[in-house]
């Protein structure tokens, strides 16, 4: 809503998050880093007055520096500072779900973790999470503090959990939280060329948005958007739901800047796959299909 995907327009995503509400959607996702604070400021006003109906998730860890480069901290001195600046955007004392945005490879995973599970001592945060994690640094992590959710990028045409993280959060009892759930919007079937990204929005630098690889998933997409026909959904739904068919363990979060994406999205639960029709999105689209890698540069992501 406030970075990376085009134009933002606060009194839409305000009316959207708001939206979400009324349908009975309570787990919303932010982080430090989305419009650097931005975000933060924007979930801080939809939701004033309604803190309590809200399950609150925002993420520390990814920083921009002013000379324009990036780079991940995870020392216990930064996650305090990092906790308290969020509270003071979102107008908050306290936030449901914390987490450490990307592993910082610097610092040992316990003294990120102990510091983070000073923060639940001090009232400030309830529960802990990671995001992009490996599974030795889950147990790791786990076993300083209780982590209650893994976020990391989870849909058809990104299976790479399914090589161990899942496994271990099943293990543990952590639940897994589903970032990405369209494929960055393509498993919706409504971007047909690069041309329909707006300028600036990041999914132009993306990979699997670029050359031939764009041509190879758009026909992965094209057998999901055939099967949404037949079902008389969209293809969108169609990826949630194989998502919600994964297990109860997991939460998708479809982020959408427009109220009637997000409507699309919530009817998603309605919809009850086969054995036939999961089976058949399997041939359609089977784990490693999606072409080109998830990110310009894979090496924030601790694997």
């Amino acid at each position: 809503m406030s970075e990376f995907y085009g134009t933002t327009d606060e009194g839409e995503a305000i009316a959207t998050i708001r939206r979400a509400l009324e349908l009975g959607i309570d787990f919303l996702d932010t982080a430090d880093t989305y419009g650097s604070g931005a975000n933060e400021r924007l979930v801080g006003k939809a939701i004033r007055g309604r803190r309590d109906d809200v399950v609150l998730a925002t993420k520390f860890g990814n920083i921009r520096n002013d000379d324009g480069s990036r780079e991940i901290r995870g020392d216990a001195q930064y996650v305090r500072q990092a906790c308290d600046a969020s509270l003071e955007r979102l107008g908050l004392d306290h936030v449901d779900l914390y987490y450490q945005h990307r592993v910082d490879v610097r610092v040992a995973i316990e003294e990120t973790v102990g510091a983070m599970a000073e923060l639940v001592t001090a009232g400030k945060v309830r529960h802990l999470g990671l995001s992009e994690a490996s599974p030795e640094t889950i147990r790791r992590a786990h076993a300083i503090h209780p982590i209650s959710a893994l976020q990391s990028e989870y849909s058809l045409w990104t299976r790479d959990p399914e090589d161990g993280p899942l496994t271990t959060c099943r293990e543990l009892e952590i639940g897994f939280v589903a970032y990405s759930p369209l494929g960055r919007g393509f498993l919706t079937g409504q971007i047909q060329s690069p041309e329909d990204l707006e300028e600036g929005d990041f999914r132009r630098n993306n990979p699997r948005f670029q050359g031939q690889n764009f041509q190879r998933n758009l026909d992965l997409v094209a057998q999901v958007r055939e099967i949404a026909g037949e079902m008389g959904r969209t293809p969108g739904q169609i990826a949630l739901a194989w998502l919600l068919s994964r297990g109860e363990d997991i939460v998708p979060i479809p982020g959408t800047k427009r109220r009637r994406y997000l409507d699309e999205n919530a009817e998603a639960v309605d919809v009850k796959l086969t054995e036939e029709e999961l089976e058949r999105l399997e041939q359609a689209f089977p784990k490693g299909a999606a072409a080109g890698e998830r990110y310009p540069a894979m090496s924030s992501i601790d694997r």
